[in-house]
């Protein structure tokens, strides 16, 4: 809305609630703790469908054909590589005290600068430019870890699938197919959520009539705020801290006392339970089955019922999310990154949308200043101004 703004005007703090447009792309039922994806519930899919094929959805809209399926498969695989001057510069970032996701945030500028269509924006060439950012969002979350672990990179393995293609490049060995089938629902879990904060930045930027690189890496931006997707991060570390699952009730004892917030807890949507941490942890329980080291989980559960016991916050995305990808060998600091990786799926979904049916995106502020004062003559220009 146009012209003054009147004080009798109400702020949504946070933007609450605000409808900022309409979409199509997912529908987040904070009540009911509901998910779905183009209309399919999250609970009947993640376990189930290819996490490309769910991108395909996201992106197209309807899922793919079974020949489209497999184009789309093709494509991304043979596009995983990275182009020198990108290799060159990730092996810069271990001699700089830099975050794997401030890293990450580099390389997707220097990607958009590298792109010959980089400034172009027609569906067409967002399409092309996504998919090639989709392929290679896993090489160079990897190639972070292992650089920073002081260990060489691994080039793709085009014989092997999205998601064990992604741990066969962080861990240097090929994956089980039930290590590989637990990163394709957590790749699923976290593709797409609606108007979350690095989405909106990404809407927002596009709505300008900017790039898709620079829409994507101003998401990322966003995402790495711990009061967004920073946040899982902390997970491992805060479950490693507490020990032992008896000694939970005493750990949330005192960080209630002292008022200290605990990661992968509350959402501002979901108001019992985000629908995915369950789904996130039947992943931690099949990955676990049968083994002996079971404490992590073990904390993680206690920690989940004492929370909701005690403060009725329900486990979020992040939660279970962490603890998977700790069983998966995921370092605890690349976690925020590895959302990146899955989420170029929705921010994708919605730059397309907002390119389709663009409107600038432009609020405004209830200023609460004062108006009118006296200009000081202290701040009169004496002279000629300094050069």
């Amino acid at each position: 809305m146009s012209g003054v703004i009147t004080p009798d005007r109400q702020v949504v703090s946070g933007l609450d609630g605000v409808l900022a447009c309409e979409s199509a792309i997912t529908l987040v039922d904070g009540e009911a703790g509901e998910l779905f994806f183009r209309g399919y519930d999250v609970r009947d899919i993640a376990e189930q469908a290819d996490y490309l094929s769910v991108v395909y959805l996201l992106w197209h809209g309807r899922w793919p054909s079974s020949s489209e399926q497999a184009a789309f498969d093709r494509d991304v695989r043979a596009r995983r590589g990275l182009p020198s001057e990108v290799d060159a510069v990730l092996r810069l970032i271990p001699d700089c005290i830099v975050s794997p996701v401030a890293a990450l945030r580099t390389a997707l500028s220097l990607l958009g600068a590298l792109d010959p269509s980089g400034d172009a924006t027609g569906p067409a060439a967002v399409m092309y430019q996504a998919t090639t950012l989709l392929a290679r969002m896993p090489t160079l979350v990897a190639a972070l870890g292992r650089l920073q672990r002081g260990l060489p990179t691994i080039v793709p393995d085009p014989a092997l699938g999205h998601a064990a293609n992604y741990l066969y490049m962080l861990r240097g060995t090929r994956p089980s197919a039930d290590e590989a089938a637990a990163l394709n629902t957590l790749m699923t879990l976290h593709a797409e959520h609606e108007l979350n904060a690095s989405t909106f930045t990404a809407r927002t930027v596009i709505g300008t009539l900017s790039d898709y690189y620079s829409a994507i890496t101003a998401a990322v931006g966003a995402l790495k705020g711990p009061r967004h997707g920073g946040a899982i991060d902390a997970v491992l570390p805060l479950i490693r801290e507490i020990g032992s699952p008896d000694a939970v009730p005493g750990f949330v004892e005192r960080a209630l006392t002292q008022k200290r917030r605990l990661p992968g807890f509350g959402h501002r949507v979901y108001r019992e339970r985000d629908p995915r941490a369950a789904l996130q942890a039947a992943v931690v329980q099949r990955l676990i089955s049968g083994t002996a080291e079971t404490t992590l989980f073990e904390i993680a559960r206690r920690l989940e019922a004492e929370m909701f016991a005690r403060k009725r916050l329900p486990a979020n995305v992040d939660y279970y999310a962490a603890v998977a990808l700790g069983y998966l060998a995921f370092p605890s600091d690349l976690l925020t990154s590895f959302i990146a990786s899955t989420r170029v799926a929705g921010w994708t979904a919605h730059i397309l949308e907002q390119s389709a049916d663009n409107r600038l995106i432009r609020p405004r502020a209830l200023y609460r200043g004062t108006r009118r004062l006296p200009y000081p003559p202290s701040a009169t220009l004496q002279g000629a101004p300094s050069l």
